[in-house]
């Protein structure tokens, strides 16, 4: 399960945010993301209880084949099927940025997709397995297209998805070389023991589990706290389950919520990528976080400047055909948000929703740039001086 937000002033989203939407909030109405290449496709019906998923896809630029990552995302307590698409928009693009194809599929019931919700009940062990199972059929689809290089891919998944990743690991697509849970679980306070039965049946899987898996959860987790993963971490390990378990300690308000924002990149991000290329994955040199990304405080917004019209995108210094793309998106988001340009290369970078999105959009166009960036436009105002 996952909130959209960073600190108290903002969890009060969490009512209306799908389980993960990951730096988007009510996503059913938002454009895709056409620079992370996103598009939404319907895997077909098999029959006999093998329904129609609907599934995002974001692609880098090209035709590919582009190695896979597919992500297993979480649950509402709302019933599956008004929760929306999952949209991991922060994780997403980082994967994309390394040259990976990144694979949402919902699960049945969920969102669009056909067939009936499973994720209920007390037998987390046996939860896990079913739903592991539309994992194994999603990699067996992307074997027919054409952009998926399904010989090279990674399984991932967040909450009740971290639960179902560790699950799939006892019966993997030969592809598939990484497992990796962000917090992994399934809370049904409802169960006897709940968290007994899950420390069991985490612990479980790793007995018919040879793949190397990454295990992150924090201090304070809201549903799985130290002494449930620890002992589920345990009992997996001693099961012959090949596994590494990070603990990144308090991450903001909650650390069950760790990979909704870009601040939470430092403490996964190049953990992940050293173990994808430690276990034969492809992974290219690793960017570095920009310094401004762990401020704590934003950068001030200049006062407006009438320089052009906020939606006059020819206005804009030096933007390629993409980057005009990009901030007409970025255009239809709502506030808060900022638009950051350099204006010797047409470098740029764009932030949306959250704290300090001044802040951060110039720290995703410093990562490109050759010169110092400086903002365009934040929220509905144009800020940008000529010099």
């Amino acid at each position: 399960m996952v909130r959209n937000s960073l600190s108290s002033r903002y969890f009060c989203w969490h009512l209306l945010v799908a389980i993960f939407c990951l730096g988007a909030a009510l996503v059913q109405a938002q454009e895709l993301d056409r620079s992370l290449g996103e598009q939404v496709v319907m895997m077909p019906d098999q029959g006999a209880g093998k329904p129609a998923l609907e599934v995002t896809v974001f692609k880098p630029t090209g035709t590919g084949p582009f190695p896979v990552v597919v992500f297993n995302h979480g649950r509402e307590e709302s019933d599956a099927n008004l929760q929306s698409r999952a949209r991991p928009l922060v994780f997403a693009k980082e994967f994309v940025l390394h040259g990976y194809a990144v694979v949402v599929p919902m699960m049945p019931g969920f969102s669009k997709s056909k067939g009936q919700d499973i994720s209920v009940g007390c037998s987390f062990y046996r939860n896990g397995q079913r739903q592991a199972a539309n994992v194994r059929r999603v990699l067996s689809w992307l074997e027919t297209q054409r952009w998926a290089d399904v010989s090279n891919n990674a399984v991932m998944g967040q909450s009740y998805g971290g639960l179902v990743t560790l699950a799939y690991g006892m019966d993997p697509h030969p592809g598939t070389k990484l497992l990796v849970n962000f917090a992994g679980g399934l809370k049904n306070e409802s169960c006897p023991q709940w968290e007994q039965t899950l420390i069991q049946g985490l612990g479980a899987y790793g007995q018919h589990t040879r793949l190397p898996s990454l295990w992150f959860y924090g201090t304070n987790d809201s549903y799985f706290p130290p002494h449930v993963h620890h002992a589920a971490f345990d009992r997996y390990t001693k099961a012959g389950g090949k596994a590494v378990l990070y603990g990144i300690g308090n991450f903001a308000d909650d650390a069950h919520f760790l990979i909704v924002y870009p601040e939470g990149l430092p403490l996964w991000r190049d953990k992940v990528m050293n173990a994808m290329r430690m276990h034969g994955l492809p992974v290219p040199k690793l960017r570095v976080l920009p310094a401004s990304l762990m401020v704590l405080t934003d950068v001030p917004t200049p006062a407006t400047t009438g320089f052009a019209k906020i939606n006059e995108i020819n206005k804009v210094p030096m933007l390629s055909a993409k980057g005009r793309e990009s901030y007409a998106n970025w255009l239809r988001e709502r506030p808060p948000k900022a638009f950051a340009v350099d204006p010797a290369t047409g470098a740029y970078g764009f932030s949306t929703g959250g704290p300090r999105v001044n802040a951060r959009a110039l720290a995703y166009c410093q990562e490109y740039a050759r010169s110092e960036c400086r903002l365009y436009a934040v929220n509905h105002e144009v800020v940008w001086i000529a010099k």
